[in-house]
């Protein structure tokens, strides 16, 4: 994907807001898809940042429209790509760190991370783009009956307003962010959540995602995992963190038996 123009301004107008679909008791499901990821399985965890969609773009403008407001010099899509997947707090700290600068000084961190918020917030999708299978595998799956819940570390608020831009609310009965509990992945606490909230054993869940830290999340709440390489994990191929399955693109889970 292009890097998005570079000549955009720089908004500061707040939004957002939180998901609240009801989530419904998972039964046994017989759904009929062939994937060996999804035999016996009655939940589908997903992150979202890199594995449904590639939100890069728009986080790297508000970045730079922070580093602007801080007076520093841009960072630029490619090198804001290598900072994500830690959540909001962590990219704003690494992308301070770019500029030399400690991130000990919490006043500063939290000065800058705000406007980050602020300007993320002004348009967190317009550059945003769904990865090729991710609609005909969230329907497909839907359409089987399996419920689905999100799980990212992206700030709740943000998560409803890019859901609700590419028409993808209907098929989540869950959304957590990453400030939703207090913890997030890779602690595996939101996935125990969701899994408890639905009724679903934890070994009758899947997780996917595009980086370790939802490898390592899935694991040790006991899901199976399942994992896309063209996501965000800091430059290192995610087979090296040994998902239980891995496919090129999600359209793979809804082949029919």
């Amino acid at each position: 994907m292009a890097p998005h123009s570079a000549s955009t301004p720089c908004d500061t107008a707040h939004g957002g807001g939180a998901l609240g679909a009801r989530p419904e008791q998972a039964q046994g499901l017989d759904h009929g898809l062939a994937h060996p990821a999804l035999r016996g399985i009655e939940m589908v965890a997903f992150d979202l940042d890199g594995t449904l969609i590639d939100s890069v773009p728009d986080l790297a403008h508000a970045i730079d429209c922070m580093l602007e407001q801080e007076g520093l010099t841009a960072l630029g899509e490619a090198r804001v790509r290598d900072f994500v997947g830690n959540g909001s707090r962590v990219l704003v700290e690494r992308a301070l760190a770019a500029h030399g600068l400690a991130t000990d000084d919490l006043a500063r961190v939290e000065q800058a991370h705000q406007s980050f918020l602020a300007h993320y917030a002004a348009d967190p999708s317009s550059r945003t783009r769904l990865y090729p299978g991710v609609r005909e595998c969230l329907e497909g799956l839907r359409q089987a009956g399996i419920p689905l819940v999100l799980i990212t570390n992206k700030p709740e608020a943000f998560i409803e307003p890019l859901l609700s831009h590419f028409a993808l609310s209907e098929h989540f009965a869950l959304a957590l962010g990453g400030d939703s509990l207090p913890t997030r992945k890779p602690d595996p606490a939101p996935l125990l959540f969701a899994a408890e909230r639905l009724g679903v054993p934890p070994r009758q869940a899947l997780m996917v995602g595009d980086s370790r830290h939802d490898i390592a999340a899935g694991r040790a709440a006991g899901f199976r995992t399942l994992a896309v390489p063209y996501g965000y994990n800091h430059g290192e191929p995610i087979s090296r963190s040994h998902p239980d399955y891995l496919v090129d693109s999600l359209a793979e889970l809804v082949v029919a038996d």
